[in-house]
């Protein structure tokens, strides 16, 4: 009986949690409840934990890519991968770019992301209906728009287009930006990028919206919650507002779940 009671509160306290965070995964889940499970003096471990999960079929399924948004067959200059043995030690040192689809009703809209790679921050972003160079743009201004004057920051992307053009390239050197750029095809080298896509896209944007307006409006609210209220474990499960104001090493709290070849690095990945 006191078990089911147990449990019973365990499932509210997940529903609540889930009302603005619709698909955050169990391990979270288990370090965000760790205080309410203290206070209501409730011991559960974490298979105990994840079995309640499946049990009420509440465990997230992961979601597979379905649209490619890297063009990387252009005439621009690429630029070399500065940020492969970098480790940014405060806020606005590094800054990592990509761009993910959104599904729509009937086609897809497209968010241009940068985020600060020491503190995981969303300092810039933008949703637009297609993938032009000025839409890169708009995210880019935003991001440089709260950069202290007195900082150079790198920023990193993969070797797109958007990336490359004249127009963005520009831009970042008007400020003083030191520019990086992947050397492959391979994900692992933005891999910081590539996972806040994956978080927003698994946790918190919802998987269609009717019209690009509907999906900008939404996303705004969800980059919110990732950046005031999502833990990291990356950051040792706080908060990237919060670290956002820090300075010095971070401590890591997560494992690498994928098989990767003996001796081969892993530049800027995190969970």
């Amino acid at each position: 009986m006191l078990k089911q009671v147990n449990e019973d509160l365990i499932l509210q306290e997940i529903h609540a949690i889930r009302k603005y965070q619709p698909r955050c995964g169990g391990r979270k889940l288990l370090i965000m409840l760790q205080p309410f499970m203290q206070e209501q003096k409730i011991l559960m471990g974490r298979d105990a934990f994840f079995t309640l999960l499946s049990n009420n079929k509440l465990l997230v399924r992961k979601t597979k890519r379905s649209v490619h948004t890297t063009n990387s067959n252009h005439h621009f200059r690429r630029f070399p991968n500065l940020a492969k043995d970098f480790k940014p030690m405060k806020a606005h040192e590094l800054w990592v770019s990509d761009i993910t689809y959104i599904p729509l009703k009937e086609r897809f809209a497209y968010l241009f992301l940068i985020t600060d790679a020491y503190s995981r921050k969303i300092v810039g972003f933008h949703v637009s209906d297609d993938m032009k160079v000025s839409s890169a743009v708009v995210a880019l201004k935003k991001a440089l728009y709260q950069k202290p004057t007195d900082t150079i920051v790198m920023h990193h992307s993969d070797r797109g287009i958007q990336y490359c053009s004249t127009e963005y390239v520009a831009l970042l050197q008007q400020n003083n930006a030191l520019i990086s750029m992947t050397q492959s095809g391979d994900p692992l080298e933005n891999a910081i990028a590539e996972r806040v896509n994956g978080i927003l896209k698994t946790e918190l944007i919802s998987s269609y919206y009717n019209t690009v307006e509907e999906a900008a409006l939404h996303i705004s609210r969800c980059i919110i919650i990732y950046n005031h209220r999502r833990r990291h474990s990356s950051l040792n499960w706080q908060i990237p507002a919060d670290v956002h104001k820090q300075k010095g090493p971070q401590i890591k709290r997560w494992k690498n779940y994928y098989w990767t070849p003996k001796n081969k690095e892993i530049p800027m990945q995190e969970t």
